[in-house]
């Protein structure tokens, strides 16, 4: 743990920020460089430029998770890792993404942790998911020590980060660094360029395109309470300990009735049942695989939001001192930057 002298003020540090122009890695980047320097790993500057034009403070490192001793020399001299880089969105799509997921999100990441060391890195926050935690007895909100569900295995994303933290384990009982696991539920919020699939959502449900209700929900939290969440466990997060960040429960239905009381744009009224979403996810997969466009729904996350996970972040709201904002503050706010930036943002895919 860095202590006030490595630390000058509250959270005087030289940061390097992995996943830096995605949904998390760009909010935390908003908030880390107000009171810090931040080295973030890019793909593409040009992105990037536009990404964080409102941003000092930041050094962009051009790299790529899949060659990182092209990048690693650049970790020297920083203080801390934020890990948020994953194989994550292009799982959604159609394809056989295992070998991607396993080079990138376990091996990858065990790769970064140990270059991480050797260039004197004092602390690693790693993003890792909710989802490979299970629930608990007789339908109980699961918590860091409730073990993965059989979805976890079946869900192949989720499985690369249930193997990505016990290959953390396995590290930190050979290794000196202090790892931090932060576990997110599914993440709304502002900055959401590319976009991920709860944007998606918001930005289908603005153009009427959503097909119905699909039978589902989750735990939801904003980006910025994970951003923060992080943020905090620099101080006061323990090195090997897993924080469930995973926000409020809510069915899908209730998170388009907030849109649309929030839009006046009508909510769709019929509901999807599991098997009907699950056909029109592979005919929209079927598509995408023609058209070479994102998929609109896909059987993984149809998969998924059936499970209706709940979680208790209780262990982080009481040790990383955090607060989540309402549902309906989240999706208020993400609205209001899609409106005042798809016109005009070519980043957005529109």
């Amino acid at each position: 743990m860095l202590d006030d002298a490595q630390l000058p003020g509250e959270y005087k540090m030289k940061a390097f920020v992995t996943g830096s122009t995605g949904l998390l890695g760009n909010n935390l980047i908003h908030l880390l460089s107000q009171n810090n320097h931040v080295k973030a790993l890019v793909r593409s500057k040009e992105k990037a430029e536009s990404v964080f034009s409102d941003c000092s403070n930041i050094t962009f490192i051009e790299g790529d998770m899949l060659e990182i001793d092209q990048f690693a020399h650049e970790l020297e001299g920083c203080d801390t890792l934020f890990h948020t880089a994953a194989y994550f969105r292009e799982y959604y799509q159609p394809g056989n993404h295992w070998q991607n997921l396993e080079t990138i999100n376990i091996k990858g990441t065990v790769t970064l942790l140990e270059r991480a060391e050797k260039y004197g890195i004092k602390k690693v926050i790693y993003v890792s998911s909710a989802g490979v935690i299970g629930m608990g007895p007789n339908g109980l909100p699961g918590d860091e020590s409730t073990p993965p569900s059989k979805f976890a295995y079946k869900n192949l994303y989720f499985k690369s980060k249930l193997l990505a933290e016990e290959a953390v384990q396995l590290f930190l009982q050979q290794h000196s660094l202090p790892v931090v696991l932060i576990l997110p539920g599914g993440i709304f919020g502002i900055r959401d360029f590319t976009p991920t699939s709860s944007g998606q959502l918001v930005l289908n449900f603005l153009r009427q395109k959503l097909p119905g209700i699909i039978d589902g929900g989750g735990c939801f939290v904003d980006v910025r309470d994970v951003a923060q969440a992080m943020l905090n466990a620099v101080k006061s997060g323990r090195s090997g300990e897993r924080y469930l960040v995973a926000g409020h429960y809510s069915s899908i239905e209730n998170v388009l009735q907030i849109l649309e009381q929030l839009t006046g744009i009508p909510a769709p009224k019929r509901r999807i049942s599991y098997t009907v979403g699950l056909a029109l996810a592979q005919l929209s997969e079927m598509q995408g695989q023609l058209t070479g466009k994102p998929v609109l729904l896909s059987r993984a996350r149809v998969q998924s939001l059936h499970q209706k996970f709940h979680w208790s972040s209780k262990k982080a709201l009481r040790e990383l001192a955090i607060a989540f904002r309402p549902l309906e503050e989240t999706l208020r706010d993400e609205v209001d930057w899609y409106q005042q930036h798809q016109t005009h943002n070519h980043l957005i895919c529109l």
